[in-house]
């Protein structure tokens, strides 16, 4: 008998649309509330928020997140509430908790139970926050305001039945009263497009083309930012450039959008700020900027890397690096909580210090002049990605058992 599923988030289908296109393929009827961001899903209902005002101006500080996340939860309820009125009342309830949109959902369907996706809790120490002490320092009233943050996720992981985290790192975050409730298993990367194309090559913006002829390292971030190691990266470059002068360096990303971390004052970018630091120590013409690529050209850039260069602060991992693993890359990773729960170093990447620029251009030369030496980590990085993160062997089996677990609880 086909059930209702609700799925509630902000970028509907975010972590969700295999798990979305496995229900809808079983013959369940699926809803999704977003937000005018979220994208429509074939087979999906798809309703979508909008709010009628921001925060309040001068409202105490460390409130305003708690606030904006009650005026999503208050935008998406009503639309659960519509979506009652017109007879739709869900078997289960699947959220994304990050944006306050779930926590009055059980006010709206009572008894209905609901599977959280935990991505992360936020901490003063021991994650994002404080870590590097070049552009942070806790203080009190930081601290405070951090802590603050978790109000909205709080009270929905306090009403889930259940909480999925996708990594051992990101499960750890959360308050040890919730530990009991979480399980642990990634939602999945679609990998049936991420493999090393022999063959391939990549086009710079400038007309020339690059193939596996001669070094290239990777460097992929949705943003350009500190938090994904950005700095650290730019400042391994004059070194490695000097040590290697036949390599190339191939960075895609955008430059100035919004990532994770704060912006920079006055309208600065980080590649800005970095290229200002390092920019008269590097050759220009064998640094390319991209800008954002299509799917198929960035499988294209890993497919010629010779080492794909991964940083990151202790926070979520990001599915770039899984790609990059399915690509059979030479991984060289930040020595970071969340790149551990994917990298072994010496069995299938290479881990290093996050703030030991120097060992990052050693590693980066060394992958350039020895790479038989890590020839063998290549084919492991892709079974582990297999094995680990694969949609279709590891996300939707995993996810399917437990929302029919769930479903039978009822």
């Amino acid at each position: 008998m086909s059930k209702k599923i609700l799925f509630i988030h902000q970028n509907f289908p975010g972590q969700f649309p295999h798990i979305a296109d496995a229900l809808v393929a079983r013959g369940d009827k699926v809803v999704a509330i977003g937000s005018a961001s979220a994208k429509p899903r074939p087979g999906v209902t798809l309703v979508q928020w909008r709010l009628p005002r921001g925060t309040t101006t001068g409202i105490f500080d460390p409130a305003t997140r708690a606030e904006a996340d009650l005026l999503r939860a208050d935008a998406a309820a009503r639309k659960a509430w519509e979506l009652k009125a017109k007879g739709f009342v869900p078997d289960l309830i699947i959220g994304h908790p990050g944006w306050g949109e779930t926590i009055h959902l059980s006010e709206v369907f009572p008894g209905v139970p609901q599977i959280a996706f935990g991505e992360f809790f936020y901490k003063s120490s021991g994650g994002d926050v404080g870590f590097d002490k070049e552009f942070e320092k806790n203080e009190p009233v930081s601290d405070m305001r951090v802590h603050a943050k978790n109000l909205g996720m709080a009270l929905a992981y306090s009403e889930a039945d259940v909480i999925v985290c996708p990594t051992a790192f990101q499960a750890s975050t959360l308050p040890k009263g919730l530990q009991h409730r979480i399980r642990v298993f990634h939602e999945g990367v679609d990998i049936s497009n991420a493999s090393r194309k022999p063959d391939a090559t990549f086009k710079l913006p400038d007309g020339r083309v690059l193939d596996r002829s001669k070094p290239v390292i990777t460097f992929i971030n949705r943003n350009f930012e500190r938090l994904r190691g950005f700095h650290i990266f730019m400042r391994a470059l004059p070194a490695f450039l000097e040590a290697c002068p036949e390599a190339e360096v191939l960075l895609i990303g955008r430059d100035g959008g919004k990532g994770y971390g704060a912006a920079l004052p006055g309208g600065k970018t980080w590649k800005g700020v970095m290229l200002d630091e390092v920019g008269d120590r590097l050759d220009m013409g064998r640094v390319h900027f991209t800008g954002p690529v299509t799917h198929s050209d960035m499988i294209a850039a890993m497919s010629i890397s010779w080492a794909h260069v991964y940083y990151t602060y202790p926070f979520v991992l990001s599915w770039s690096l899984v790609e990059a693993m399915a690509c059979e890359c030479l991984i060289l990773g930040s020595d970071t909580a969340p790149v551990r729960d994917a990298i072994t170093p010496g069995e299938n990447g290479v881990l290093n210090d996050f703030f030991d620029v120097d060992a990052l251009s050693d590693a980066m030369v060394r992958a350039c002049r020895e790479p038989e030496a890590f020839a063998a980590l290549r084919p492991k990085a892709r079974e582990t990605a297999l094995k680990m993160f694969d949609h279709k062997a590891v996300g939707v089996p995993a996810w399917m058992d437990l929302i029919d677990e769930v479903l039978a609880t009822r």
